[in-house]
C-alpha cells in the first residue's frame, strides 16, 4: 500500500465519482484510477467500494477506512515538513498564524518579542478562519496559531489568552444605536446576521446564548467573515453578534454597543501540536504572560483615550 492509494481512495470518495475523481481531482484516467482502487482493495482484503445507480458509494470497510486514510495522509505530510525543517538547521524560521483581524492587536508584540530573543529570525505569517489555522497547526505548517479552540483536534494544546466579549452590531443610524448597551430581547424582531460553519466556536457561543436567554431569533443571513457581516449589516439595516475584535473592521456606517447584563465571551486561545519541539515555540510560550499584559494595557490605554466612543 502505498500513500498514492490513499490519495486515490480517499478522491473517489470524496467526489463520489470514479469519472469526477480522475478528471478534477487527479488527472489520471479513469481506467487508472479503477486499477488503483482494486489494488488497494487487494492489499487491504476486503471491498472498499459500490457502484449503485447514484455513484461510488462505501461500503461500511470503506467508510471505517476512509477516516484512517485521511490520518495517515495527515502524518505523512506533517513527517515530510519536520524533515524539511530538519534539514535546514542553521536558517531559524517561526510561522505565525491568526485568525483573520487578530493580528492587528497581537502580531507587533509577537514580532517584538520574538525579535527581541532572535533578531535573525524569519518569521512568517498566515491569516485564515480558525478551523485552517487547526488543520495547518496539525499538518506543521504552522507554529503558532491564535485562533479558537476548535472541537476533535487531538494533536493540539491550546493557552487561552483572552475572552472575548460579544457585543451587538449594527447601522451607525439604527433606532438602537441611541442606547449605551443594548437588551438583546430589543433584537428579537431586527434582521439578524449570524455567522457560518467557517467560524464553528463562535456559531456554538452565538447559538447557546440564544438558548440560554430564551431568545427565538432565526438568522435571516450568514456570513463567512467580518468583512462579509460588516457588508451585510449595513446594507439590510441588521444586527449581528460578533466578538469585540469586529471593531477593528467597522466602517463609518456600522457601530458596536455592549450587551446589557451577562453578555457572552469567546476564548481567544494559542494552539500549537503537542508534537512540536521546537526551542522558539518554548521560548515563546514562555513569555505569553508578557506578551499577553502588553496587549491588554495597549487595548486599555486605547480604550481610555477613545473619549466614549461605543465602537
Amino acid at each position: 500500500m502505498e500513500l498514492r492509494h490513499l490519495r486515490y481512495f480517499i478522491a473517489v470518495a470524496e467526489e463520489g465519482s470514479l469519472t469526477l475523481a480522475a478528471e478534477k481531482r487527479l488527472h489520471t484516467s479513469q481506467p487508472s484510477l479503477s486499477r488503483q482502487i482494486r489494488d488497494l482493495e487487494y492489499e487491504v482484503g476486503v471491498q472498499l467500494m459500490s457502484r449503485s445507480v447514484h455513484g461510488i458509494e462505501l461500503t461500511a470497510a470503506g467508510r471505517a477506512f476512509l477516516d484512517h486514510a485521511r490520518l495517515s495522509l495527515t502524518q505523512a505530510e506533517a513527517a515530510a515538513e519536520a524533515a524539511r525543517r530538519a534539514a535546514e538547521p542553521a536558517k531559524q524560521s517561526f510561522t505565525l498564524g491568526f485568525l483573520t483581524g487578530q493580528e492587528m492587536d497581537w502580531l507587533p508584540e509577537a514580532m517584538r518579542i520574538l525579535h527581541d530573543e532572535l533578531p535573525n529570525m524569519e518569521v512568517t505569517v498566515s491569516s485564515q478562519y480558525s478551523p485552517q489555522l487547526a488543520d495547518a497547526l496539525t499538518r506543521g505548517k504552522l507554529d503558532v496559531a491564535f485562533m479558537r479552540p476548535e472541537a476533535q483536534t487531538p494533536d493540539l494544546d491550546y493557552r487561552l489568552v483572552t475572552k472575548e466579549p460579544l457585543v451587538v452590531v449594527l447601522p451607525s443610524d439604527h433606532r438602537l444605536a441611541a442606547y449605551d448597551a443594548i437588551d438583546p430581547h430589543d433584537i428579537v424582531e431586527e434582521t439578524f446576521v449570524s455567522v457560518s460553519n467557517t467560524a464553528p466556536a463562535l456559531r456554538v457561543v452565538i447559538n447557546e446564548y440564544l438558548e440560554r436567554s430564551n431568545l427565538r431569533i432565526r438568522p435571516d443571513h450568514e456570513v463567512d467573515n467580518l468583512a462579509m457581516a460588516m457588508s451585510l449589516i449595513a446594507s439590510t439595516r441588521g444586527v449581528a453578534l460578533l466578538p469585540s475584535y469586529a471593531q477593528n473592521f467597522m466602517p463609518w456606517s456600522v457601530i458596536s454597543r455592549p450587551i446589557k447584563g451577562n453578555a457572552p465571551t469567546i476564548d481567544l486561545v494559542i494552539g500549537y501540536n503537542k508534537a512540536n519541539t521546537s526551542r522558539t515555540l518554548k521560548l515563546f510560550l514562555s513569555r505569553l504572560d508578557e506578551l499577553i499584559a502588553r496587549v491588554s494595557k495597549k487595548l486599555g490605554d486605547h480604550a481610555d483615550g477613545s473619549e466614549g466612543d461605543a465602537r
